[in-house]
Parts: structure tokens; C-alpha cells; sequence
């Protein structure tokens, strides 16, 4: 009959190669075919399109290209690729063989003084350590958490990607901030000066006695609103422009003398594609960020589960040492170790267990993070589709107002000079023209960030410029699973 002692070792190589845990495979999601409002073709991979460009503004094209070298939220987040891949080795070492080699040597004894006789006699020690140990992965702890660990370098290789995306739409929208306050401040000094026409109107007309007191003053209180608005448009202007330099990695205000030269506000020069729901899997890092997460939290548990076995490590060590005493013998000794040892967990309170089931339950929260993360995206693609197909009627309805407001106001100047209305008339006809041109300004500038929005919601342009990585586990593959 076979001893258990010896049957044991025969039981564990015989589990040799034996990987415990489920294996990860490509969480799936029922998604619509097709954007409510979009076309049921496919975009393809949109990851390098430069969507930005369809601004035409050579400006925030360079700005662009400035923010993904030096932004630091990106240079962080690369940052945090290097301590994942330091972790996959960090994860893999333990599965392999360890050496270490050590060494030391004393010279010892004691002498008397003052008529002491000695103690000793002074001896040289040399010793030296040969350590081995290797811990036989039979059921695949280190391998999974070597699994795990590249699955995490996946995900933050997405988040650079996610980090770039919203580095896109940050810059875009914080110069269309700064366009659109620009376009504000200059609607408002036209506004100033058109009721400082009509203040000096006014008091001509007073001095003919064809105006009153009460009529000066009410255009002096119109004066002196529309000063009172040009302050606060210039200070969202500066903070815009501050905006744009932080996202650039540069000290706030250096780009203001740069952007006070001005230009027109951004109208992109495009047409909408949204592609359908599942290229957002591919194309959007977030997801593919998820999607490694929950790889990552799969592989963990079979790292619990290996934790559940028992083990059995080989270790040995050789250690020689050399002994020399003055006017003595020398002495040489070589000691040496090698044996195997068995781990195997009998009662732990049900910690490993717990374990195990916590690692479960991280796994179906990380499948759930990922489904989130899939309809989110798909609600924010919605959302931007429906926001850029009505934003160019909301923009040509307001250029119709503006063109409208100010024939009423010419109207209404030219009655006031002959006297055949009265100045409350222009007064309204001027709010109105003011009001219907910073409708305009808001107009076009919501225009362009619902298509910054619907760019970013599609995943587009964060590989622009980038270059390509090794990919270190898949990151992708999951789009193949979905069901439309």
C-alpha cells in the first residue's frame, strides 16, 4: 500500500498544468441596430479622425495637437502604464524560481590590557548562503494573477485613450468659450454704442423741446445697463482663455495675448454619422476600460479559488563557511538543505471562502460596470444626435430674429427722429436687436458643442498623433459578441 506521504507528491503533479477559475470571455449586451435618428451603417473605426477640423480654425487645431503631447492628465495616466506593466512582472515572479546568493565575513577575539590575560584567540569567519525555493503553480495562482495583472495594463492603456477623448473635448469646448465670450463682448460694445447714438438723439430732441427729461434719462439707464455687462463677459472670457492654457499644460494667462487677437466663433462644417450602437464598443476607451476591468476581476477569481488547495514549494540552500584561528587549525564546513513543503489549508474560519465570494461579487459588479458604461455611451450618442439635428433650425431661426430686429430698430429710429413714435419705441427695438444677438451668439456656440459632444460620445480622434502600442491582452474583442 502507497503511503499517503508518498502518494501525496504523486497527486499534486499529476494536477500539474491544472488552472482553477473560470476563463474571461466577451461580455455581451443586446443593443438596437441602429441611433434613433442615426443610419443603420456602420463608422468603422473613427479612433484617428481629426473631427476637429471641421471647424476650419487653425488655432485650436495646433491647440489640439499641443494638449495631447503635453497635457498632464494624459501624462499622468501614462504614467500609471509603466506601474502596470511593472505590475505584470511584479504578478509573474512569483511562479518562477527564486535565487539568492549571500556572503559574510568577521575577524573576532579579544585582547588584554593592564596584565588581562586574553580571552581568545582572534579568528577569521567566512560564511556563505546558496538559497533556492520555487513554488509549483499546479493550480494557477500565479498565472492568474499574472492574467489579471495584464488584463489591469489594458485598462490603463484605455484610460490614456479616455484620458486624450476628454482632453478633445475640453479644449474644443474651452475655445468655443472663448470665441463665443469674445463675440459677446463685441455685440455688447456695438449695443453701447448704438444707445449712446440714441442718448445723444435724445437729448438733441430735448433741447428742440420734442423730448423730455424722462426720455433722457431712460436711454441714460440703457447706456449704462449694457456697461454694466461688458465686465462680466470680459471675466468668462479670461477664464475661458485660462482654461485653454491649464488644458495645454501652461500657466494660465499665457495664451491671452494670443486669443485677444480674436476670431470667429467655431461652425463645424459637417454632417452628422453616429455609426450604430456597436461600434461604440471598439471605439469608445471607456468601455474597453470596463471591459478590462471585468477581465481583471474574472481572473481574480480564480487567484481565490487557487488559494483554496493546497501548495507544495521545493527550497534548498548550500552554505559552506571557512573558520581560521591565529596559530590554530583551519576548519571547513559545508552545510546543505533540499525538501519539499506542503501547504494545505484545513480551517481558517471561512476566510478563503469569503474571499472567494467577494471576488465573485467583484466580478458580476465589473460585468454590470461594463453594461453601464455600454448604455451610457449609447445615451450619450442619442442625446448629441438629437441635440445636432435640430441645432443648425435653432441657429437659422435666431439670424432670421437678428435681421428682423434690426429693420424694426431702423424703423423705429427713423420714426423717432421725425417724431412720429416715441423713444420707448427704440428703446424696445434696441432690447430686441441685443436680445436677438446674444441669442445668435448662444446659438452658434451650443451648435458647435453638441458636434464637440457628439464627436467625443462616438469615441473619435483620441489616437491622433498616438503611437502605436504593443497591446499587452485584448482590448477589443469584445464588440464581436454583441447582439444587435
Amino acid at each position: 500500500m502507497v503511503s499517503i506521504r508518498a502518494a501525496a507528491p504523486l497527486v499534486m503533479l499529476l494536477l500539474s498544468g491544472c488552472v482553477v477559475g473560470p476563463d474571461h470571455t466577451a461580455p455581451e449586451i443586446t443593443l438596437p441596430s441602429k441611433f434613433a435618428e442615426g443610419k443603420a451603417k456602420s463608422n468603422g473605426d473613427v479612433s484617428t479622425d481629426q473631427w476637429w477640423t471641421a471647424f476650419n480654425d487653425t488655432r485650436l487645431n495646433s491647440y489640439v495637437k499641443q494638449g495631447l503631447d503635453q497635457n498632464l492628465d494624459i501624462l499622468q495616466a501614462m504614467e500609471r502604464i509603466n506601474q502596470a506593466e511593472a505590475a505584470v512582472v511584479n504578478a509573474g515572479a512569483g511562479g518562477l524560481p527564486s535565487l539568492a546568493l549571500g556572503t559574510s565575513a568577521a575577524r573576532a577575539g579579544s585582547k588584554g590590557y593592564r596584565g588581562t590575560v586574553p580571552q581568545s584567540v582572534p579568528t577569521t569567519t567566512v560564511n556563505g548562503g546558496l538559497e533556492a525555493g520555487w513554488l509549483l503553480d499546479f493550480f494557477g495562482l500565479y498565472r492568474r494573477s499574472k492574467e489579471a495583472a495584464i488584463a489591469q495594463l489594458g485598462a490603463a492603456d484605455a484610460a490614456v485613450d479616455t484620458a486624450r477623448l476628454s482632453l478633445l473635448s475640453q479644449v474644443a469646448a474651452a475655445y468655443i468659450d472663448v470665441r463665443y465670450y469674445q463675440e459677446s463682448i463685441a455685440l455688447a460694445r456695438a449695443n453701447l454704442k448704438s444707445r449712446n447714438e440714441t442718448l445723444s438723439l435724445t437729448k438733441l430732441q430735448l433741447d428742440a423741446g420734442a423730448a423730455s427729461r424722462l426720455d433722457v434719462v431712460q436711454s441714460e439707464s440703457q447706456v449704462n445697463l449694457t456697461l454694466a455687462t461688458i465686465p462680466g463677459l470680459e471675466t468668462q472670457y479670461r477664464q475661458a482663455a485660462h482654461r485653454v492654457a491649464t488644458l495645454l499644460g501652461m500657466p494660465a494667462s499665457s495664451l491671452l495675448n494670443e486669443l485677444q487677437k480674436g476670431a470667429r466663433q467655431p461652425v463645424a462644417r459637417f454632417n452628422a454619422r453616429a455609426g450604430v450602437p456597436a461600434d461604440l464598443v471598439r471605439n469608445r476607451p471607456d468601455i474597453r476600460a470596463a471591459e478590462r476591468e471585468l477581465a481583471a476581476a474574472v481572473a481574480n477569481i480564480g487567484v481565490a479559488e487557487a488559494n483554496l488547495y493546497p501548495s507544495i514549494s521545493l527550497s534548498g540552500s548550500i552554505s559552506p563557511s571557512y573558520v581560521r584561528r591565529n596559530g590554530g587549525s583551519d576548519s571547513h564546513l559545508l552545510s546543505w538543505s533540499f525538501g519539499p513543503t506542503l501547504n494545505l489549508p484545513i480551517f481558517d474560519g471561512g476566510q478563503l471562502r469569503a474571499n472567494l465570494s467577494a471576488s465573485e461579487s467583484s466580478a458580476r459588479e465589473a460585468y454590470l460596470a461594463w453594461k453601464q458604461a455600454v448604455l451610457n455611451a449609447v445615451e450619450e450618442v442619442e442625446n448629441a444626435l438629437a441635440a445636432v439635428s435640430r441645432a443648425s433650425r435653432t441657429v437659422a431661426a435666431n439670424r432670421a430674429t437678428v435681421a428682423s430686429s434690426q429693420e424694426a430698430l431702423t424703423l423705429a429710429t427713423a420714426s423717432y427722429r421725425d417724431g412720429a413714435s416715441s423713444l420707448l419705441d427704440v428703446l424696445d427695438a434696441q432690447r430686441n436687436v441685443s436680445d436677438a444677438q446674444t441669442s445668435l451668439a448662444q446659438a452658434i456656440r451650443q451648435m458647435a458643442q453638441d458636434y464637440v459632444s457628439l464627436s467625443v460620445a462616438m469615441g473619435g480622434g483620441y489616437a491622433y498623433g498616438k503611437a502605436p502600442v504593443d497591446a499587452k491582452g485584448p482590448t477589443i474583442y469584445a464588440a464581436k459578441s454583441l447582439k444587435k
